[in-house]
């Protein structure tokens, strides 16, 4: 039965190679985890102004349109609304944490706003 036997200068090479790798791999995760929370809380900020706008437009109180989107948006989003003669602009703020628990250090702004025309109501 023939033994392999490994070459001078190559014992432990493998080691060292998954040593080199592993921290490479768990930043890259890292930083993969990081884009998709920034991405999914854009998203929520989008569907916040959008829902409080619409909201607005329609003819809801101010007040119940900007509770709709703080619903809709991530936690903690500011919600704002300001009115023009013919359309409704909300606006949707909010700080991200890229680290559970990482306080104001690992914080990430999104905002997004939404522009609704008014609708016509019809009078009887």
């Amino acid at each position: 039965m023939r033994t392999r036997i490994a070459a001078r200068g190559q014992q432990g090479s493998a080691t060292a190679e998954v040593a080199v790798v592993l921290p490479c791999v768990a930043l890259l995760v890292a930083v993969v985890a990081a884009t998709a929370t920034v991405g999914r809380a854009q998203l929520a900020c989008h569907d916040a102004a959008w829902t409080t706008a619409r909201l607005a437009a329609r003819g809801e109180a101010p007040v119940v349109a900007t509770e709709a989107g703080r619903r809709v948006g991530p936690i903690g989003a500011v919600v704002s609304l300001s009115t023009g003669d013919d359309t409704v602009t909300a606006s949707v703020d909010a700080a991200v944490s890229l680290w559970p628990q990482g306080g104001d250090r690992w914080r990430v702004g999104v905002s997004c706003s939404s522009t609704a025309w008014r609708e016509l109501t019809a009078t009887a």
